[in-house]
């Protein structure tokens, strides 16, 4: 225990550090910063950046680097030595405080859809005070957001702040008005659960679909796969275990709350999850662990995959994004306490969610909307395309009676007794847990789940904190102006709930009576990232973003550009590498074995022994099939590449190439299934998802 105290945040520029290093007055000026989301002055940063190498250098770093969040999905960062020369031909360890705060990449080539022309290369990277830097290796990473030469975001960063700068602002207007004259100041937090598959390395080696794409585009399911249930929570094996055990030591270093870890679902299928954290750091850090998982796994000979769906018949993986919303000294404004039909705020907050979530399902629904999570939702493993909120049985029975106007009896919360007294007897919570809810109430926080596990969580909590900022905003206007905020207050609660509670589901997401509940709600059903992605920069999409100063209409615009253009290039990609596995490995396999069977048919012919002629028949077909279907596959990839309206070309590739890659599948995995194990070009499913002992 002792060690591992002493290993949490060793690389970290932390709080206990910069108390510990900084002069109390600089200190006191930082913390000042961090919390009020103000500029440092330049002679403040100088000091601290003196303070932040002296430290990095005792830790054997050289280098620091601008560490920064493009719009790729993934970090980016440029190594510059400490080193600076003196007039005697030696050098000097330095760093200043310009040096710190402010750095220069070549903004033009990041994507940046559409916002920035190709020969306007200038962009800034600003560092993010609230973000402490930490040590990767022999380099100082500094957190920054990174923008254009004309202040436009580059980044995911940058409107994530602003999105947090929004809610806690109107959050304080709610607060103000509720009775605290000088309210603290507000804060989004997050514990982003991430779910990831872990196979032997060698395997991508064999598998170009898993190597170039991240995900098995042909493959039969093996005769055994989830349905016995026993892989969830089960004994970790050794080699698995010994992989987390350095993923955890490595992520703990860093200052990531790596807390919990287990097998999940699927077969080779696991699990992290971490504490929560302010939401800006809490992004950095998923953005860590992601990158951590991958790296120590080539330490182990393994290989991490992050794809939603690596596998087809098998569970695939999301990111549980758990999102609350509290003060600066500690209160959490989600937590119902023992009575919620008494806490007034507290239903207050709570309404102004519902109000969001339902005026907002489209911006909700384009959050996670990516190629690979289209593969992931509404299939038994994760919440449908259809937004909704699970509030539990008690809540609703509270809001009910609101909206009755009758007294709430309140269910109490009961002690669990199972029969054994040997047995401890615990406080029974007051409502289950719904699985297959896309936002679920869970005790004092809401779980997004629609999440998929290789995005970045910046995107869904930019519109969680932009929609509920709104929703608080509206309800500080009413309620600063009216005579009796006690009696406003719980009108407002009650109206709202009248007015959105079609939003609200406590069942199975996943039947089909739902499916027809909700199209009777008239909620929104946007079942693939094509649809729901242009909703981004709809007018009143645009005019929210704006009144909160979250996104401009550049911003907005050139959002909806690039994730349109990044669904092309993965369907694109995906495409060509499955055309690519067909004509040079499959059908010269199908034709090879229906070879050596037409020999073994020649060679039986006419003794007392079972012919392999049906087999012959049913191989040749089917590779006479796969040979069709791939000329068809081909052309609905020459048909997409000529049309120049990015949203026409992004609907052409789900409609038309991404449907002939789905028939060329269905044809490939069959031919599988009888072909010779020898003859097939590439491990099995069964191969992969047991071949780590």
């Amino acid at each position: 225990m002792a060690n591992l105290v002493s290993l949490y945040g060793s690389k970290v520029f932390n709080d206990a550090e910069m108390r510990k290093r900084l002069p109390k007055d600089i200190y006191r000026e930082v913390r000042r910063v961090q919390q009020s989301y103000s500029h440092l002055n330049l002679d403040v940063a100088n000091v601290v950046a003196s303070a932040l190498k002296e430290w990095a250098v005792e830790q054997g770093v050289t280098h620091f680097t601008h560490w920064f969040q493009p719009l790729t999905g993934l970090t980016a960062e440029k190594h510059e030595s400490f080193i600076s020369p003196v007039s005697d031909d030696s050098v000097i360890a330095e760093f200043s405080g310009k040096e710190l705060v402010r750095g220069e990449p070549d903004a033009s080539s990041f994507p940046s859809g559409g916002i920035r022309a190709t020969f306007e290369a200038r962009g800034y990277t600003i560092w993010d005070i609230t973000s402490p830097a930490f040590i990767k290796g022999d380099v100082l990473c500094i957190p920054t957001a990174f923008c254009s030469y004309s202040g436009e975001a580059l980044d995911q960063k940058t409107p994530l702040l602003r999105s947090m700068q929004a809610i806690s602002k109107q959050a304080q207007r709610i607060l103000k008005v509720l009775g605290n004259p000088n309210p603290p100041g507000v804060r989004t937090t997050v514990g982003a659960e991430q779910e990831y598959f872990i196979v032997d390395a060698s395997v991508l080696d064999k598998r170009p679909d898993l190597l170039y794409t991240g995900r098995t585009l042909v493959g039969a399911r093996p005769p055994r796969g989830q349905e016995m249930e026993d892989h969830y929570f089960g004994a970790l094996k050794p080699r698995i275990a010994a992989y987390m055990a350095d993923v955890d030591a490595e992520l703990w270093k860093l200052g990531v709350l790596s807390k919990t870890r287990h097998n999940e679902v699927a077969p080779a299928q696991h699990e992290l999850a971490p504490i929560y954290t302010t939401t800006n750091i809490a992004s950095d850090h998923n953005q860590l662990v992601m990158e951590t998982l991958r790296r120590v796994a080539s330490e182990h000979g393994l290989a991490c995959l992050l794809h939603e769906k690596p596998f087809a018949g098998v569970n695939g993986s999301g990111k549980h994004n758990n999102w609350a919303i509290g003060t600066d000294d500690g209160e959490n404004l989600l937590d119902p306490g023992d009575t919620p039909a008494k806490n007034a705020r507290f239903l207050l907050f709570l309404a102004a969610i519902i109000k969001a979530v339902d005026e907002h399902q489209d911006l909700l629904r384009l959050s996670i909307a990516t190629a690979g999570n289209d593969h992931r939702l509404g299939a038994n493993e994760a919440p449908p395309a259809i937004v909704s909120i699970f509030l539990g049985t008690e809540l609703t029975g509270v809001l009910d009676s609101l909206k009755s106007g009758t007294e709430f009896a309140g269910s109490g919360k009961l002690n669990m007794d199972i029969g054994v007294d040997a047995l401890p007897h615990f406080p029974k919570d007051t409502t289950d847990r719904n699985r297959t809810s896309p936002f679920a109430f869970t005790g004092n926080k809401f779980e997004f789940r629609m999440p998929g596990s290789s995005l970045s969580i910046s995107g869904p909590n930019i519109i969680l904190n932009t929609i509920v900022a709104d929703a608080l905003s509206q309800f500080a206007d009413i309620l600063e102006k009216a005579p009796d905020v006690g009696e406003t207050l719980k009108t407002l609660v009650r109206d709202t709930y009248v007015a959105h509670e079609r939003i609200v589901f406590n069942g199975n997401n996943y039947s089909d009576e739902w499916l027809a509940e909700a199209g009777k709600r008239g909620l929104l059903n946007l079942t693939s990232a094509v649809a729901a992605i242009p909703l981004l920069a709809s007018a009143s999409n645009v005019a929210l973003f704006e009144k909160h100063g979250v996104f401009s209409k550049s911003e907005a615009d050139s959002r909806v550009e690039l994730n349109l253009e990044n669904y092309i290039k993965t369907i694109h990609y995906e495409a060509l590498t499955l055309i690519d596995m067909v004509n040079r490995d499959i059908v010269p396999a199908g034709i090879t074995y229906s070879l050596e069977l037409a020999k073994l048919v020649k060679i039986v012919d006419g003794l007392d022994i079972d012919t392999p002629l049906p087999t012959l028949k049913r191989v040749s077909s089917l590779s006479s099939a796969v040979s069709k279907s791939v000329r068809v596959l081909e052309a609905a990839v020459i048909e997409a590449e000529d049309i120049n309206d990015v949203h026409k070309e992004a609907v052409n590739y789900r409609e038309k190439v991404f449907t002939a890659m789905q028939d060329l599948r269905a044809i490939v995995d069959e031919l599988e299934t009888v072909c010779a194990a020898k003859y097939w070009p590439y491990p099995s499913y069964g191969e992969i998802l047991y071949g780590v002992r």
